[in-house]
């Protein structure tokens, strides 16, 4: 018998998960091994929301949208303790081994004393514990593992996994975490990241996802001062000496593996009071690892690094950052490096540098211009709704992550489905006629509806003014709108006056 509508709808709002399951004492338990002296009002909410949707009977599918270092894992940790507590294993995905790493370190010093069983799954394991992980997750011996992309191969099998924590989502690509979900299609699913791609940020605005957004610092935060310029060999010896001499540390990023060798003679020739590792992803597991302890215990003043350190590594007294070539990243992939420094109550400083007297593509030139505009705390959001106007959010019900939809927008089929629905529950099947499968719009004012180019030259600033507009509602709203376009741009064009009405 083909699944009818109810069935579908008892399958997707089926009690997944009991909400008895679920021990919320943990949520206060969980505290007592934690460095966190005080959560921000925005945790706590980001952790309120998480627990209700543990508890919701419904399976979660949450995004936490957080800058770089305001305490996303945090609230991972909580929601990973309360489904261990309950009996339910917790898979924490991360996008590169030194992450993966590091999660695991954090998560196995906090939950000590409590009967958690975390391990991890990476190429910093040996085959033997790999193959005992693998046998302790499908006995249900595990109650936590962290792990690298090799948390999705096929012979990968949980007992009982029951949340999903995707951390730096925008790694990965539809097919990873479709694979992750096919697991089990009744999981909880976390998703943590400070900068998210177009499609998921559209997801999640639209209500297809739920977000919490943490947007207050800790306490005692400075932002990080940064600077755009040509490459300088005295401002950045200077920047490096400054470090140095106030007790700190730096980080050296550069775009490709061949560059290591020309900032390593640079370093040499003119910063030879320093001393400095380099890491990289092609070194062996042991020998990466212990470069990267060295360098957290204090042993080394610059870790001469590529990309390998753009996730989530937390080093308190790393607070200068040079990045060469930054021509050469992307957007978030900038932001996210820049958000290595400046993790403590020490003000923090990025150089972004370039080929000297070399022309840059003009989107290069916007995205410099875009993160040294951006030097607030808590910018990532404001960085990536920018991301969504100017990249589009993608196809919403097929796998590009960005682009613009040739059809109908997610919120115009969401209103179609709606009413396709409505009209079967009404038993109006020729609702569905060939007809209105074939249906396209066509409105046709007779007179110009637009922003002009000539008014508003900035496509990325139409492309916001569009949005923002979409959103009003009342007349009051509308006239704000038109007045701080008036402020902005002077005397509104007819086209815009019928635009608004």
């Amino acid at each position: 018998e083909p699944p009818t509508l109810e069935t579908a709808e008892t399958l997707f709002r089926g009690l997944f998960f009991n909400s008895e399951r679920y021990d919320l004492s943990a949520v206060g338990r969980v505290k007592m091994n934690s460095r966190l002296e005080q959560e921000t009002d925005d945790q706590l909410r980001a952790i309120g929301d998480v627990v209700d949707d543990l508890t919701s009977g419904n399976p979660m599918d949450r995004l936490i949208c957080g800058d770089v270092g305001f305490g996303k894992t945090e609230v991972a940790m909580r929601a990973a303790f309360v489904a261990a507590m309950s009996g339910v294993q917790v898979a924490v995905i991360a996008p590169t081994t030194l992450l993966a790493r590091q999660h695991y370190k954090s998560f196995a010093e906090r939950f000590r004393g409590f009967p958690i069983e975390v391990r991890q799954l990476s190429r910093f394991v040996s085959a033997k514990e790999a193959t005992a992980t693998r046998d302790g997750m499908a006995k249900g011996t595990v109650d936590i593992v962290i792990g690298t992309h090799a948390l999705l191969a096929k012979g990968i099998r949980f007992k009982d996994l029951g949340l999903l924590v995707i951390d730096e989502e925008q790694h990965f690509g539809v097919s990873h975490k479709e694979r992750l979900k096919s697991l089990r299609t009744d999981i909880h699913v976390l998703t943590l990241t400070a900068t998210p791609i177009p499609r998921t940020l559209q997801l999640s605005l639209t209500g297809v996802r739920d977000l919490s957004v943490i947007g207050t610092p800790p306490v005692d935060r400075l932002s990080i001062r940064t600077y755009v310029s040509e490459f300088d060999a005295v401002t950045i010896r200077e920047a490096l000496l400054r470090e140095h001499y106030r007790g700190g540390q730096s980080f050296y990023v550069v775009p490709r593996l061949s560059d290591l060798r020309e900032i390593e003679d640079f370093l040499q020739a003119q910063l030879p009071e320093l001393s400095y590792v380099v890491a990289h992803g092609q070194m062996a597991p042991g020998e990466l690892d212990d470069r990267m302890n060295a360098f957290y215990d204090g042993k080394f003043d610059v870790l001469l690094a590529t990309t390998i350190v753009e996730s989530g590594l937390d080093i308190p007294t790393a607070n200068t950052m040079v990045v060469h070539r930054a021509d050469m990243f992307g957007l978030a992939q900038l932001y996210q490096i820049r958000g290595r420094v400046g993790r403590s109550k020490t003000r923090a400083y990025a150089y972004l540098t370039t080929k000297p007297r070399a022309k840059l593509t003009d989107t290069a030139q916007k995205r410099l211009r875009v993160l040294g505009s951006l030097d607030t705390l808590g910018a990532g959001f404001t960085l990536a709704s920018q991301d969504l106007d100017i990249r589009g959010a993608g196809n919403l019900l097929g796998e590009e992550q960005s682009g613009q939809m040739r059809d109908v927008g997610f919120e115009l089929y969401q209103s179609m489905l709606e009413e396709a629905i409505a009209k079967i529950r009404a038993g109006e099947m020729e609702g569905l006629s060939e007809a209105d499968e074939q249906w396209a719009p066509q409105i046709n004012l007779g007179v110009p509806v637009l922003i002009p180019e000539d008014y508003v030259p900035d496509l990325d600033v139409r492309l916001g003014l569009y949005r923002r507009l979409s959103e009003l509602s009342t007349k009051v709203e509308l006239e704000g709108f038109a007045a701080e376009l008036i402020d902005r741009f002077g005397k509104l064009p007819k086209e815009v006056n019928t635009l608004m009405l």
